[in-house]
């Protein structure tokens, strides 16, 4: 597997690519992650089953996506495709450091003017990808009330009720759901769709990059809401975002639905208290 790999890299950068050692790093809680050292370049690799290979197509697509807007750096994908029985995606090799208040709201800036980029007319994308390992289907939709409701909530809902699930009644939800953002007529913007702590870093160099992304074109409110979910990233980045492009009062008001739809993916993925949690924010969304 790894000589087809190697041989792969050579083909596509041009440039003849023999690994002289492998080390075993991070791929998150989905993949499996090494970094491949050559003579004068180091590459990123992150395995799964061959199964998965469409998986790595949408990142490399969605990456692409994100670099050609111009505005936040994200790791270059070099090639992917299926070796033996493994499916694989190879990215530039990035040298993390430390952030800073300065790279934080560097990254904030960064991401509204991403977020800015108007590249397409409707919501959805041009290719259905994954939010952690799963499925996430991006139609192309005219109204973004319809397309919150149905590919995200209803869709997690659904999988949720199929794992053994009780989140109550699913019309009504649903309903509730494309009732609220009914009232809003949000530009379709660029987002990374996954943006937690985790999928953001700073180089050596201290520029921003964020990566893993479950790309779409979608209110950019979903981004912001999930840099909330899990503690919240720090202040600066905040500051930065909302000096080039300031969230709407209302934000804090669909925060929490934005969020329900990782806590129900959260749910198909882990189960346990992510349950409950679905459960207190559905009655929230419902209150509202």
């Amino acid at each position: 597997m790894w000589t087809q790999i190697a041989e792969h890299i050579s083909q596509t950068t041009g440039k003849s690519f023999a690994i002289e050692n492998r080390k075993s790093v991070s791929g998150g809680c989905i993949n499996q992650g090494y970094c491949l050292i050559g003579k004068d370049i180091k590459y990123f690799v992150k395995i799964n089953h061959a199964s998965q290979v469409e998986m790595f197509t949408a990142e490399a697509l969605g990456l692409k996506e994100m670099a050609k807007t111009e505005t936040i750096r994200v790791p270059k994908p070099i090639c992917w495709g299926m070796a033996e029985r493994s499916s694989y995606i190879i990215l530039e090799w990035l040298e993390f450091g430390h952030s800073s208040k300065e790279s934080w709201e560097l990254m904030g800036k960064n991401l509204a003017k991403m977020h800015q980029y108007q590249g397409e007319t409707k919501f959805g994308w041009s290719q259905n990808n994954t939010i952690g390992s799963t499925p996430q289907v991006n139609n192309w939709t005219e109204k973004w009330s319809d397309f919150f409701a149905d590919y995200r909530i209803g869709y997690q809902l659904k999988s949720a009720s199929r794992k053994g699930g009780n989140f109550g009644n699913y019309s009504q939800i649903v309903e509730k759901v494309r009732d609220i953002l009914s009232t809003i007529n949000p530009q379709p913007s660029l987002v990374h769709g996954d943006l937690w702590s985790g999928n953001a870093a700073v180089t050596e160099a201290e520029e921003p990059v964020i990566l893993d992304p479950a790309t779409y074109y979608g209110d950019r409110e979903v981004d912001i809401a999930m840099t909330e979910l899990f503690g919240g990233f720090p202040a600066p980045f905040y500051r930065g975002y909302n000096e080039v492009f300031p969230l709407d009062e209302g934000y804090k008001k669909r925060k929490t639905l934005y969020n329900l739809y990782h806590i129900l993916n959260h749910y198909n993925l882990f189960g346990g208290g992510y349950g409950s949690q679905a459960n207190y924010m559905i009655q929230e969304v419902l209150k509202s």
